[in-house]
């Protein structure tokens, strides 16, 4: 609201954009729906026991509802940083994000932003880092090690991050585009066991609309990534 966005630009130009970049919307996509966010989710759910036909309807509402959030909070990034923009503003290089907060609410605006990026960052290392961790674990791998293995895990990927001396921005965008790679071989694997492995789903059938659109979806991730490659190497 303090930056004023022009909604209804934004709205245009979610059906007719002027120009169409294949890596930011191959980035947005791979950091919503694609890579290791979503395996984590998947991993935490087998892990607390809710697996089965009988619960299916549970996951699906859990699936939904993250998306649904991660959506709404990306357009309320999007028109405040927008807003900032169309006003004039010029951001920084290094932390575009935080200097539009600070543009549009001052200091204030930039330490909101810092805890808000704090808490989706924890949460999605703490998730990609176990699920890491669980490649070079197994079943008779007790619980403490498996914890001490995800804080090293931690602790090395960190120290990687200090030495390579990029920017946040940029890891971000090219983590957001090699998820985005990543969700076509994930997506095709998943719709190859719904199709021909029923026997893997305990004889559960996928509603064939829900198949079509999988298929339909799917197709579009590989053309998004293949262009998106392209847009990489460049960055």
């Amino acid at each position: 609201m303090t930056s004023s966005p022009p909604v209804g630009e934004a709205l245009t130009s979610v059906v007719a954009p002027e120009e169409f970049d294949f890596v930011a919307v191959t980035t947005i996509i791979g950091g919503t729906v694609g890579g290791y966010i979503t395996y984590s989710g998947a991993h935490r759910l087998l892990d607390s026991g809710r697996t089965g036909i009988e619960n299916v309807c549970e996951i699906a509402r859990s699936s939904v509802l993250g998306i649904l959030v991660t959506k709404v909070m990306r357009i309320l990034l999007l028109l405040a940083i927008l807003g900032v923009v169309a006003g004039g503003a010029t951001l920084s290089a290094e932390d575009p994000a935080g200097s539009a907060f600070r543009e549009a609410a001052g200091e204030a605006g930039l330490r909101v932003f810092g805890v808000v990026l704090w808490a989706a960052a924890l949460t999605s290392v703490i998730g990609a880092a176990y699920t890491s961790v669980s490649f070079l674990t197994s079943s008779r791998t007790s619980e403490r090690r498996r914890n001490l293995l995800t804080v090293a895990f931690i602790a090395v990927t960190a120290g990687v991050f200090v030495v390579i001396e990029q920017t946040p921005a940029r890891l971000l965008v090219v983590a957001g585009t090699v998820n985005g790679l990543i969700l076509p071989i994930g997506f095709a694997v998943l719709l190859y066991v719904a199709w021909r492995r029923r026997d893997l789903l305990d004889g559960y059938r996928y509603p064939r609309w829900l198949l079509g659109s999988g298929v339909l979806a799917w197709l579009l991730a590989l053309y998004l990534g293949w262009n998106a490659i392209k847009g990489l190497g460049q960055l």
